[in-house]
């Protein structure tokens, strides 16, 4: 099966995140020192990580192989393994730019109920989350208000100004920056090497220059 470059080469460890040293170091010494947050918001520019971070805090959390004291998923378990294929159970994504309405959100609230498949915990990833309508986005709030132990919830945005407040209010923040052109040309490199390609680093540069300071 071929895969496009930026899903062959999406960071599998937070040690290969690049670009987002604070974030990724605060998200790591809270998985280490157990101390687990029931919802982030992740704001940023497209391409700079929120989707990959918020899938790594999902496979850090339900390593069944990370001991006390580690913050690196291994990538070797079983739950690891799954949400990596993208077949895990207990790792629901969803686009909220495409389910956006109260009644994808009542859905979302009667599923969280019921207890993760075989994780510690069931992790719920809402992409553009600034797109819920109002409605939907109160539902959500009270889900955010009481949450039960096994949920974790995860909301990207690219928009974090039509946010509403009291969402973000419940939730701990944390805002993607925009990649550097050197960050994006050391990367290119790399996976330049990895596919015995050559290209001269002016035409990387180029690339990097015209990426809007996105990985992608």
């Amino acid at each position: 099966m071929s895969l496009v470059l930026y899903r062959k080469y999406r960071p599998q460890t937070f040690a290969e995140v690049i670009g987002q040293k604070y974030i990724v170091q605060t998200l790591t010494n809270a998985i280490s020192s157990g101390m687990i947050s029931h919802a982030y918001l992740f704001s940023g520019p497209r391409g700079s990580g929120k989707t990959t971070v918020a899938r790594l805090l999902s496979k850090a959390v339900n390593c069944q192989n990370r001991k006390s004291g580690e913050a690196e998923p291994c990538n070797q378990c079983s739950s690891c393994q799954e949400i990596m294929a993208g077949k895990s159970l207990d790792l629901i994504e969803i686009d909220a730019a495409s389910h956006r309405g109260i009644d994808e959100v009542r859905e979302l609230r009667d599923g969280i109920r019921f207890v993760p498949t075989k994780s510690k915990y069931k992790v719920f990833i809402i992409d553009e989350s600034h797109q819920l309508t109002r409605e939907a986005a109160n539902a959500l709030l009270k889900t955010l208000e009481e949450p039960p132990s096994h949920a974790i919830f995860v909301l990207a945005t690219t928009e974090i100004h039509k946010m509403i407040p009291t969402i973000v209010s419940r939730c701990q923040r944390f805002d993607f920056r925009r990649l550097t052109v050197p960050e994006i040309v050391k990367k290119l490199e790399f996976i330049c090497e990895k596919e015995n390609v050559k290209v001269e680093k002016p035409a990387l540069e180029l690339l990097a220059i015209n990426s809007g300071g996105s990985i992608r």
